[in-house]
């Protein structure tokens, strides 16, 4: 999966390092008024307050009704929680636009046999509760329906209807029911300036219909409460940086033309630093196990742990010691989606979706990093533009 995602990697998927806030007077007061330069009075550091939540803009009851299923869909989930949403998303168009059935997903890991019910991750039946209305939605194939003859149909991510219809409508009507298989041609989850039917469709799909199931929920919020009691200096405020050493040493992770994809270690310590976070800050990392070349960045920043030191001793036990254990990387979408300030280190898929779900709770605190070349910068001149533009697509969901 590493050297896929890493070859995925673009320049334009990660916001430009370049951009910074309007530099005018009235520019400056504009954020300060949505919540973005309000630094918290009772904190050390430069935290940003939280904006309001926003609330979907679409509604079930503009849904035409659903017709009698003419087939069925189905699919699974692969390659991490980040993708997870994104090939939801997907698979609810398409059902939609073909009024079939769409089958719960299974869950695929990296490795060979690594497969899980969608139960073990997920709340299903909340999935199920959410797209009743929208698509009809079973658990299971009926017996006499095979996976193996299932046409297999590939769909890029973010699939229109025309190409619904004009490419996978076909085969469906041919063969009744198909697998699909989401594929990736950019990681890009900006906003579209063309509206469509599919939309509305789309924005509940992708936030409305995932939540955790009770157990693995209950890890994700236990590590939050313990890293907001090491964060009591900081009035309770911790980082969630996204840095995986395994991205790091893959060669698609650095680009040229003077810019980077990814930042290492000593990159974000300093980073952090100069825009004005002090020692003791806490940090979360999403390296699954410690790695000897994040020393330099606890060496400024103590404290400084990954899942391996967060985790409830009881919890360990419910998950596999892997480190592309399925369940560790839903820990860190969910805990990185959580936090309260948000540092990517790493561009791609996991940044932009991380980014829609705070965006949507308003969580606007995403600092993309950068070399400063001075000794020190403000934060808010590091604020994604997913955030300052409105341009990611949950800003087209949310109002």
């Amino acid at each position: 999966m590493f050297v896929m995602l890493g070859n995925m990697i673009k320049r334009d998927h990660f916001d430009s390092i370049t951009e910074k806030l309007p530099g005018d007077v009235q520019d400056v007061a504009k954020v300060a008024e949505e919540g973005l330069r309000t630094i918290a009075k009772l904190s050390k550091g430069p935290w940003l307050e939280d904006g309001e939540q926003l609330k979907p803009c679409w509604s079930k009851t503009n849904f035409d009704e659903i017709e009698e299923s003419r087939g069925y869909v189905t699919f699974s989930l692969t390659n991490g929680p980040e993708y997870h949403v994104s090939q939801i998303a997907d698979a609810v168009v398409v059902a939609r636009v073909l009024r079939a059935t769409l089958v719960v997903p299974d869950i695929r890991g990296s490795k060979p046999g690594d497969e899980r019910k969608f139960e073990d991750v997920y709340d299903v039946n909340k999935f199920i509760r959410s797209l009743d209305g929208v698509v009809k939605v079973v658990k299971e194939l009926p017996e006499g329906i095979s996976f193996r003859n299932l046409a297999v149909v590939k769909v890029p991510n973010r699939v229109t209807e025309d190409h619904i219809i004009e490419n996978i409508q076909p085969i469906f009507k041919a063969k009744g029911n198909i697998r699909l298989a989401t594929y990736f041609p950019s990681v890009n989850m900006r906003k579209s300036t063309e509206k469509s039917n599919a939309d509305s469709v789309a924005c509940l799909a992708m936030f409305g219909t995932l939540e955790l199931q009770p157990d693995v929920n209950e890890v994700v919020d236990s590590m939050v409460e313990r890293l907001r009691t090491l964060s009591r200096k900081s009035d309770g405020r911790f980082i969630a940086v996204d840095l995986r050493v395994d991205l790091l040493d893959n060669k698609g992770c650095h680009e040229g033309n003077g810019r980077k994809s990814c930042y290492g270690a000593h990159e974000i310590a300093v980073f952090l630093r100069k825009i004005g976070y002090d020692k003791d800050t806490t940090i979360y990392l999403t390296q699954s196990r410690w790695d000897s070349s994040l020393s330099v960045l606890k060496d400024i920043f103590p404290k400084t742990y990954t899942k391996e030191n967060i985790m409830p001793a009881d919890k360990k036990e419910k998950f596999p010691d892997s480190e592309d254990s399925e369940f560790e990387k839903v820990i860190d979408f969910y805990l990185c989606s959580q936090s309260d300030s948000f540092v990517p280190a790493i561009s791609g898929l996991f940044y932009a979706n991380v980014a829609g779900k705070r965006i949507a709770s308003g969580k606007n605190q995403i600092l993309v990093p950068a070399d400063i070349s001075g000794s020190s910068a403000s934060a808010t001149d590091f604020i994604s533009p997913y955030v300052l533009k409105k341009n990611h697509m949950a800003h087209s969901c949310f109002c």
